[in-house]
């Protein structure tokens, strides 16, 4: 039990010293403080005030007998009152003064030197009566011994004055440097109590943490300090030797745990390959297999219901409504097969590259979008001369259908999808432009991630291949796709394919063909 506490003890001891430390130096910054504070208000509290009524003193002193010499002097009795007033206005200052400086301590010297003056100011004042008509003359002995004890008195205040400013410049210096003087000392205590602790405890500690991360990253031939110490460290360095040599049993052992480890994660993601293959299908099956489906089910019923009114050329264009459904399923079909050859990376071995049209190709997968979608309002903006690249035609075709499905899926009932394509000296330019709910921005870097999809999707059914599945056949075809959004505004996907030499002239020079499919897929330019 004694040595479960010595480090603790050691630790106690320590913060003991500086809490004692740092009451000392408050406790002597306290006194240092104390004594400027009583230096300086004696030159508050006694000799500014002091020095104030003194200076009022002379001043209205020094004034009073120019009073006396013009109440002599005066002429009118509107002079000579104006003069009474005068010299009565001073005799109230003089007297408010007075009282002013006895309100304040003194010493017994100064007091009984005050007393002095101000007998002396009463014979002045009693031999220069305010009186009609005025005295004749002037009683220059008394007004000058008044003033000579007064000058005496200032010059005593003075000296006290400036003592007491001596004396509390000293208490300040004296205060500064005992306050540094336990800065002082209290930094080599500090300084000191750090060195012990980081020697004895910290330093210890960061070598044993430093060997068990080294013990954790297998290396073994290390060796472990302080297991000898009687302390709590001493029980840690033992406990890390234990510790070393489970870590060498461990070592022999990982290989063998980890091929095993190597084994189950490939059989784990091979069935999550295949649990996730077959929720895609459902998902896809439920929604995306029933529009065709019902497309399928209302013309075979309006064909039996309606079958002796029907024309021949009504029979042939409902019938071609039906083979457009099942084609639809079949790209369907071949949307999940596309899936699953991405998933299981096969799909290099399903790409069989010819020379294409990508208008004729553009051109059919916007028939049979609209086909699927009668109310959706699909705009070809197509370049007229045949932009022939090197590719697949079912690998193409899924491409673009997956494209335009999206379009019209995550756009509002006749939003307007515009489709175009133009062709450069080297490669061919293809993009979908929609005014849907668009990609929130940070989406965009993920939209091309498998399984991913977009944060306002939220009830509107997908499985989160397509765009994915989109990228691998670009890429299949050495190109490149790029998409610009807006959420709520719409997106744009850009598709770049190279274009094989001399197949794109015409002697009329490019020109561009615009339809519009909209419910009767009439052309408008």
């Amino acid at each position: 039990m004694r040595r479960a506490r010595s480090i603790r003890a050691r630790l106690s001891l320590v913060f003991l010293l500086l809490l004692l430390l740092l009451i000392g130096l408050g406790a002597e910054s306290l006194y240092s403080v104390s004594c400027v504070n009583d230096a300086s208000s004696q030159i508050r509290e006694r000799w500014l005030p002091g020095t104030r009524a003194l200076g009022d003193l002379n001043n209205y002193t020094t004034d009073f007998p120019a009073a006396d010499a013009g109440l002599s002097r005066a002429d009118s009795p509107r002079e000579r009152a104006a003069i009474v007033r005068q010299m009565s206005d001073l005799d109230r200052r003089i007297e408010e003064a007075e009282n002013a400086y006895r309100g304040i301590r003194h010493d017994a010297s100064d007091e009984a030197l005050f007393d002095r003056f101000a007998a002396q100011w009463s014979n002045y004042r009693r031999i220069t009566p305010v009186r009609e008509p005025p005295a004749q003359g002037f009683p220059k002995a008394a007004y000058e011994a008044a003033s000579r004890t007064l000058a005496v008195l200032t010059a005593r205040n003075e000296a006290g004055t400036r003592r007491a400013g001596e004396g509390s410049d000293l208490a300040y210096r004296q205060a500064r440097r005992d306050i540094a003087i336990m800065i002082f000392i209290a930094g080599i205590l500090v300084a000191g109590a750090m060195l012990h602790v980081n020697r004895s405890i910290s330093a210890p500690l960061v070598g044993l943490a430093e060997r068990m991360h080294r013990l954790a990253a297998s290396q073994t031939d290390i060796e472990i300090q302080g297991a000898q110490r009687r302390d709590e460290i001493g029980e840690m360095a033992r406990a890390v030797l234990v510790f070393r040599d489970n870590a060498i049993d461990l070592a022999q052992n990982r290989q063998a745990l980890a091929q095993q480890a190597a084994m189950l994660q490939e059989k784990l993601a091979a069935e999550q390959r295949l649990t996730l293959l077959q929720r895609n299908f459902v998902s896809m099956a439920s929604h995306e297999f029933r529009t065709p489906l019902a497309i399928i089910d209302g013309h075979a019923q309006r064909m039996m219901s309606m079958r002796s009114r029907l024309s021949e050329g009504e029979l042939a264009e409902r019938a071609l409504k039906v083979r457009n459904a099942v084609r639809r399923i079949t790209q369907l079909i071949d949307n999940l097969l596309g899936s699953a050859r991405l998933i299981d990376g096969r799909m290099e071995l399903h790409f069989h590259p010819v020379p294409v049209d990508l208008t004729a190709v553009l051109h059919e997968a916007c028939q049979v979008q609209q086909d699927l979608t009668p109310d959706a309002t699909l705009i070809e903006a197509l370049d007229a001369r045949p932009l022939t690249v090197r590719g697949d035609v079912g690998l193409l075709s899924q491409v673009f259908g997956n494209l335009l499905s999206n379009a019209v899926k995550y756009s509002r009932p006749g939003a307007p999808v515009r489709i175009t394509s133009a062709a450069s000296d080297t490669e061919v330019v293809v993009s979908f432009e929609d005014r849907g709910i668009g990609i929130p921005e940070p989406d965009r870097p993920r939209v091309f991630e498998r399984y991913f999809r977009g944060s306002n999707t939220s009830g509107i059914v997908g499985s989160g291949v397509g765009l994915y599945l989109v990228r691998t056949i670009v890429d299949l075809h050495r190109g490149s796709i790029a998409v610009e959004s807006c959420e709520g505004r719409g997106s744009s996907f850009t598709l770049r394919f190279p274009l094989l030499a001399g197949v794109c002239e015409s002697s009329q020079g490019p020109r561009q063909l615009e339809l519009m499919h909209k419910n009767s897929g009439a052309l408008v330019s």
